[in-house]
């Protein structure tokens, strides 16, 4: 990932087409080591591609994956023995709540 940010990097700068020379020495700017045949294999894959092209086609492919809205609902049923237990520590929680209320007053007041 460092070394396609490197390079969309030099393209935001201005440079169509950076070579190794260019991606190393923004890595290096930030105390990366660059990997040449990482850096190499790069450059090799989007050699004569329009990089605004490759994004687009990338958006397209990240729209089709899921992400993680199907998860909430297969676990929903597996946790349905949670739901009761919490349903009765909430009623507990309340009966609780309604007797301190009603013990307020005790029969008797500091003012009389």
């Amino acid at each position: 990932m460092k070394i396609i940010a490197a390079y969309l990097l030099a393209v935001l700068a201005g440079n169509a087409s950076p070579a190794s020379a260019d991606l190393k020495k923004i890595l290096s700017s930030v105390g990366s080591e660059a990997e040449d045949d990482r850096i190499e294999l790069l450059l090799k894959e989007i050699e004569g591609k329009d990089i605004t092209e490759l994004i687009a086609a990338g958006r397209e492919k990240l729209a089709s994956v899921p992400s993680g809205g199907g998860a909430m609902a297969v676990a929903a049923p597996a946790a349905g023995g949670a739901a009761p237990a919490e349903a009765a520590a909430a009623k507990e929680e309340k009966k609780e709540e309604e007797k301190d209320e009603s013990d307020d007053d005790l029969g008797f007041s500091l003012f009389d």
